[in-house]
């Protein structure tokens, strides 16, 4: 396990799912830049009831920084071309934009 804080953009509407213990939980992949200029898809997932319900605001192409558990993969694509990089992530913490503003105006506010 990795400690780690991610940043990206939402690939798709995160998707809410009810376990077997029926506890709610959130999947959704996030696009991470790297270095090289290209993105890599993070599988991320969120059993904290307030990191599922920031999570579950969010729309497909959304900002968004993330700390949790990184576990690196690698990804080999349906169609057989080459295998890329990939990472699995539970999420325990999330930031928005949203958030972002909510904090600044507290600040603002003398709250």
């Amino acid at each position: 396990m990795i400690d780690a804080l991610i940043n990206g953009k939402i690939a798709f509407k995160p998707i809410k799912r009810i376990g077997k213990n029926q506890n709610l939980y959130v999947t959704v992949s996030v696009y991470t830049p790297t270095a090289t200029g290209d993105s890599m898809r993070v599988g991320v997932i969120a059993f904290d009831e307030r990191v599922c319900q920031s999570l579950l605001a969010l729309d497909e192409g959304d900002s968004i920084c993330m700390s949790g558990e990184l576990t690196p993969k690698i990804w080999q694509p349906k169609d057989g071309s080459e295998p890329k990089p990939a990472c699995d992530f539970i999420a325990h913490a999330i930031l928005t934009p949203y958030h972002v503003n909510r904090k600044r105006q507290a600040v603002q506010d003398g709250g």
